[in-house]
């Protein structure tokens, strides 16, 4: 994940998604509209540096509250690099709560119905699950 748009102090970014940690819920290439500094609940989708790499920011579904800390998993099950991996991410490494995405336009799309289309689905807000603790427990 790359950090792209944000003034110091500004409580929104924008950061783009590398990787398939998040799929289906975030795509290789997805923009995301970060609000930074906000609180994140169990279920919320959260940009935070990684603990063993903290130059690297990473984004990852918050699945819940472990002692100090914060178990992070990504929505894929099949790929590595959360909290199964890195254990639980101390509270002051989450930076923000992931609001919207975005998918940039195709390039060289020009025809209307896939302008339209393309149009239709680039922008969705980015919602809790509160199912993941369940999911979590089923593991």
């Amino acid at each position: 994940m790359t950090g792209q748009g944000r003034e110091p102090g500004a409580p929104f970014g924008v950061a783009e998604v590398t990787g398939p940690s998040m799929h289906p819920t975030l795509v290789h290439g997805d923009r995301l509209l970060v609000h930074y500094g906000a609180a994140v609940r169990t279920g919320d989708v959260a940009v935070l540096r990684h603990p063993l790499q903290q130059d690297l920011l990473i984004v990852k579904r918050v699945a819940e509250r472990r002692g100090d800390g914060w178990w992070v998993l990504g929505d894929n099950p099949y790929a590595e690099g959360d909290s199964r991996v890195f254990g639980a991410v101390p509270g002051d490494l989450l930076l923000g709560r992931v609001r919207a995405r975005y998918r940039p336009r195709p390039q060289g799309q020009r025809s209307v119905p896939g302008l339209l289309a393309w149009a239709f689905s680039a922008v969705r807000p980015v919602l809790s699950d509160r199912s993941v603790s369940r999911r979590l427990r089923a593991r």
